[in-house]
């Protein structure tokens, strides 16, 4: 319970949080960053971590002569390239027998399979585009090219949508951040920014959530 409250005060207090730890760390900040985005999409477990919060706040930073912005961006990208790399390795040779019907599979109680459910629909839906449309959306972007393993979706197909998301995502927000937060009413509503942009990032879930139940009434 502890741990779910440090993670939600991180998520809806980015916008104070990332300052410190560039002010406390300093050039570190780009190596702490670069795990978070890594986690975050590369992790099967962690689709809790912050993605498109933190390359907008990262960039506000930037915005203020704390980071260098493409280091920043270039570093991320690398990131967010590897991680989905990581991660559809791990769902083409080790998913199929994670997600069974033991129920004392270990792997089972730390995951949850209606977070695959939700990809696997978005998969369907999207087809190879997911991998790059899921960037935008959290939890399927963390599960999104652990489907895509699973699927064994032709690797340099993968490859390809994989760098397109990734260069998109990581440019799109970070720029965002970083021309948005010039605007004092943006510097001055931070959080309200973030939960926006939380929001607006799960809008396609609640659509389709609520497309699928009107269908099946």
């Amino acid at each position: 319970m502890e741990f779910i409250k440090f993670i939600l005060d991180w998520l809806l207090h980015i916008g104070d949080k990332l300052p410190v730890l560039v002010a406390d760390y300093g050039t570190l900040v780009y190596i702490i960053l670069f795990l978070v985005i890594f986690a975050e999409t590369g992790l099967v477990v962690t689709p809790f971590l912050p993605g498109d919060s933190l390359l907008f706040v990262a960039g506000m930073i930037v915005a203020q002569g704390s980071l260098n912005l493409w280091l920043l961006m270039a570093i991320l990208i690398v990131g967010a390239v590897l991680g989905d790399t990581v991660n559809y390795h791990i769902g083409k040779f080790i998913g199929p027998k994670i997600f069974t019907d033991e129920p004392k599979n270990f792997f089972m109680k730390l995951l949850k399979k209606e977070h695959l459910n939700t990809a696997q629909a978005f998969y369907e839906k999207h087809g190879g585009k997911t991998i790059i449309m899921a960037r935008f959306v959290p939890i399927v972007r963390t599960f999104a090219p652990f489907v895509a393993g699973i699927s064994k979706m032709n690797y340099s197909r993968f490859i390809t949508y994989n760098i397109v998301g990734g260069i998109v995502w990581v440019v799109g927000l970070t720029l965002a951040g970083y021309f948005l937060g010039e605007f004092e009413i943006v510097k001055k509503n931070i959080d309200k920014a973030i939960l926006g942009i939380i929001f607006i990032s799960i809008l396609p879930i609640i659509v389709e959530y609520f497309r699928n139940k009107k269908a099946a009434v």
